[in-house]
């Protein structure tokens, strides 16, 4: 294979940018070209297609978000919509294709993989729900973000004697609420895949006011419900004053982590390698640290499991 494509889709992580410079220099080090399509499968049904070089990923590694840009395309989903993308990829002479998103855009890939267009799939999503492996882009640096936030909600409740309630996002996942949570110390964790008593959480608060707590912490993921409607059934049943934070699309942006940059890199590296040798439909994965790679009928048909250990651990560390 000598000519490959590479797209970024869905939602934002950052450490994208990371994986696309590991994708082209990888490549142009094993004499491949490399073609950069610009707003993920929108960019490949149109054709906004450019060639890219050692020179086009510079400067890049540390930056959030990704520069070939994304966005979400209903219009690939159809048959014709698929049709345009084959044959835009024909007449650009595109023998493969590395995809960096989440499980949305991971349906693109497996569908191109179809058309007879080997894909590589790299999981790039801060949401951290790609079952088949560890971790993905821009997970370690959104938890990193909400830790930096709850350090400073802290201080100010601290002042007031305050309880705050923080939202934070991973669609139906909760990943991001259980590390954020752990890491900051949160005296409650509130995720989708446990289920949680209100009258419990509140106990819990009224224990720490009553050994002198000054500030106390609820992390949220978005997942299970509004942060603003929790807060006021929790106020109504503690009298503790509480104030809510709904985090946002502050979690995607920034410079990535030395993680996210090295797990983006080390990706990268190996969808190109999967790639040059001929072969696709697959899911880049880490697991034990190691660099994997799983088919992608059978990744996108695992489910995640939840570390229910350390949310047990939270519940200890929090008392």
């Amino acid at each position: 294979m000598k000519t490959i494509g590479v797209l970024t889709s869905g939602g934002d992580a950052p450490g994208m940018n990371a994986a696309i410079r590991a994708v082209v220099r990888t490549a142009i080090f094993n004499n491949m070209k490399v073609l950069g399509v610009k707003r993920g499968y929108n960019g490949l049904i149109h054709g906004e297609i450019d060639e890219m070089d050692v020179a086009s990923v510079g400067d890049i590694v540390h930056r959030g978000g990704t520069i070939l840009r994304t966005a979400r395309c209903q219009e690939f989903k159809t048959p014709e919509g698929q049709k345009m993308a084959l044959d835009m990829i024909n007449h650009f002479g595109i023998e493969g294709m590395v995809v960096i998103g989440g499980d949305g855009s991971f349906r693109g890939a497996q569908v191109l993989s179809r058309m007879g267009v080997p894909s590589v799939a790299i999981p790039g999503t801060i949401d951290n729900d790609i079952a088949c492996s560890d971790f993905s882009i821009g997970f370690d640096t959104a938890v990193n973000t909400v830790l930096d936030a709850i350090n400073k909600i802290r201080d100010t409740i601290t002042s007031h004697g305050r309880a705050n309630i923080i939202q934070v996002m991973g669609r139906n996942a909760g990943d991001i609420a259980l590390y954020a949570g752990v890491g900051g110390g949160a005296e409650n964790i509130i995720v989708p895949e446990i289920p949680f008593d209100v009258d419990d959480i509140c106990n819990r608060l009224l224990e720490g006011k009553k050994r002198g707590k000054l500030s106390q912490i609820i992390v949220l993921a978005e997942g299970v419900g509004n942060a603003s409607e929790f807060a006021k059934i929790i106020e109504a049943k503690t009298g503790i004053e509480i104030r809510e934070t709904i985090l946002g699309h502050i979690q995607r942006g920034g410079n990535p982590t030395s993680f996210d940059r090295i797990l983006a890199s080390r990706m990268g590296a190996h969808a190109v390698g999967l790639l040059r040798d001929g072969i696709g439909n697959r899911v880049v994965c880490i697991r034990n640290n190691s660099i994997i790679d799983e088919d992608i009928e059978k990744a996108l048909s695992m489910t995640k499991e939840f570390d229910k250990e350390l949310y047990a651990l939270s519940k200890v560390l929090s008392i």
